[in-house]
Order: structure tokens, then sequence, then C-alpha cells
């Protein structure tokens, strides 16, 4: 099959046939219609994992999370409600299915674990990827492939907020643009936030958070963000999401929470950091760290959609195939106003 493959840091993916992905007793093997570019891959490709302490992607791996596609096999130990040719997404982890972990619905914590551009599974950067039957859901037919393939991202966003224990009449800023940090905002006026504002260096892509539940975009760039949101809101947040997971950006949110706040760390810091405890201690913020989701996170996403209760496709902004992939990925690594490129293999 057809797969955008990672060979080193620095390097363009290249486009190349590796061997088709195996069904595994209990799992199925989907055909990729859609698979989101996500902030996570691009920071793998280019980030020396091994002295950052985080994951490290060997030369050979094909990445993609954020997938939806229709099945092609099924496994012969797999019983439920699963057809050839179904339209499903899935978590993009494969847990053993008998640990308290997976029977929680959080095969990302089983301790047998397998995980997406590992040497045991492909990614979804591909024309056909291996799911596990536990994490996979059926997508209704109003939802697209391409709706399919937002369900992950949509998924952290809404972890994020039920992890803030946001309430009805809370004023929320979202530092950070991208695709979470929209999902964030989106979920965050959903549940009842009074103000949602999301900062972001490129103005263009805090503007864009108006269409995705932000009642107010804030120019980072000009400066004083607190300034700022305080001129709209009239006060300090409740609640600040740290969407952006660089040096520095916990530290940022701190600043600007307000007492007695909450700051919820959600973007993904591959590096060492460093914040100033005091200035949390002092004005007694609590900081909550936040980590993917839980299948109950999906199955909410997946009925919402359904349902029309939000709209997210217009997170979409571009869709390429194989030939413009690995550019369309590079271009991703510097500022610009995308907010989700998505792969289409067909």
């Amino acid at each position: 099959m057809k797969a955008a493959v990672f060979h080193r840091s620095g390097l363009p993916l290249s486009i190349e046939n590796v061997a088709d992905p195996e069904c595994s007793p209990d799992g199925m093997v989907i055909r990729v219609c859609a698979c989101g570019i996500c902030g996570t891959d691009l920071h793998w490709s280019e980030v020396n994992n091994e002295q950052s302490g985080w994951r490290n992607i060997h030369p050979g791996a094909v990445m993609g999370h954020e997938f939806a596609g229709e099945i092609v096999e099924i496994g012969r130990d797999v019983s439920g409600p699963w057809t050839v040719g179904d339209r499903v997404c899935a978590m993009p982890q494969l847990g053993c299915g008998r640990c308290p972990a997976c029977l929680a619905g959080k095969p990302h914590r089983c301790p047998d674990g397998r995980i997406r551009a590992s040497r045991e599974v492909t990614g979804a950067y591909a024309e056909y990827t291996r799911v596990g039957a536990r994490e996979t859901l059926h997508l209704p037919d109003r939802v697209s492939f391409e709706e399919g393939a937002l369900v992950e991202p949509l998924a952290v966003g809404l972890h994020a907020v039920k992890r803030a224990r946001l309430q009805p009449g809370d004023s929320v800023l979202v530092v950070g643009g991208g695709p979470v940090g929209l999902c964030i905002a989106l979920w965050s006026r959903f549940f009842g936030a009074r103000t949602v504002a999301v900062s972001d260096l490129v103005h263009a892509r805090a503007q864009a958070a108006l269409g995705f539940g932000a009642t107010v975009a804030l120019d980072a760039a000009a400066g004083n963000v607190a300034g700022q949101f305080a001129d709209a809101a009239g006060c300090t947040p409740d609640v600040v999401f740290d969407a952006v997971g660089v040096p520095g950006s916990l530290q940022v949110a701190v600043d600007l929470a307000a007492v007695g706040g909450r700051v919820i760390v959600v973007g993904l810091c591959m590096v060492e950091d460093r914040f100033m405890p005091s200035d949390a201690l002092i004005k007694e913020v609590d900081i909550v760290f936040c980590f993917v989701y839980e299948r109950a996170d999906f199955e909410m996403v997946v009925d919402m959609l359904a349902r029309g209760r939000i709209d997210a496709a217009g997170l979409v902004t571009g869709s390429v195939g194989f030939d413009e992939f690995p550019g369309a990925f590079e271009a991703l690594k510097r500022p610009s106003d995308q907010i989700k490129v998505m792969l289409a293999p067909a």
C-alpha cells in the first residue's frame, strides 16, 4: 500500500509502498478515507526525542492518528455489529481489552497497549491501517469522513474542558488558536462559559475561533493579552487553557489566570520547562494536566456531530492527496492561517 514514511528529522516524509497491515484476530483493518495532520506528529518529526525524553519515532515509521474510513477486514475473534464496508472512526491506541484501563475506556493506559507510528502499528498516513475492534466506533450517515477524522481532536478538547470543571458563567481564555485550541473554545461555549477568548500570535487563527465558540479574538503579537482580555470581559479569566505546549507557555498561563483560577495544560511540551511555583502559589492557582481522552469522550463527540449539536466541518481548511502531502506537512511547521489539513488517500 502507499504511505507517507518518516526517515529522520529534517527530511520531508517520503511517499512509498509499504506492507499492508495484517488483521489481528481481535482487530480490524480499515481503508483510510481521511486523516488529519496533528501538531504532535509535526513535533515528533523534528524533535530529537531521545534527548527530550519523549517518544522516539523510528526510521520507517508511518504516523497519523486522526482518521476515519471503511472496514475492509474483520478478525476472526471479533464479535459485535461489524460488517465489511461499515463507516468508522477509531481511538488510535490498541489495548488488550482486559485490564482495568481498557475496561474503563482508557486504552492509552493499558500496560500492553500499542500506539501508532510504532513498529507494531502503522499509522493512518496510509491507504490502510489496523484498528482495535474495542476502540472503534460507527460513524452515523450524516457524519462525513472528514468529520470522523476530527473526532480525535474534538475529544481532546472535550476532555480538557471536563478536566477544567467548567461552570456555566465562567470566563475562559484559550492560549493558542490551533485545532485543539479551537476545539476547547467550541466545548467551553457548549458548556456555558460566558466569555471564551482565544489568543494567538497569528491573529487570523484567533479570528477563526470566532466561528467555533469563541466570543473574543485576542492578538498575542500585539502584547498585553491580560489587558485585552480585561477590556473585553471586564475581569480576569477563571480558566486558562495552555494549548501551546512550548517552554514558557505554562508560565504565561499562570500569569494570566485569576486569583483562585484554574490552569489546564493541554499542549504537549516535549522538552524541559521551568516556571515560578511562587507565582501560582500566591494566586492559589489550580494547575491541571490533561492527556488525550477516554472512549466516553469519543462517543459523545460522535453523538453530538450526528445530532447537529456541534458543527466542526469548518476546522478543515485543506485536503491533499499523497503527492502533495509531504509539502503540506512541512508547511504546517511554520506559522500560517491553516487550521486542519487532511490527507485524502483515495
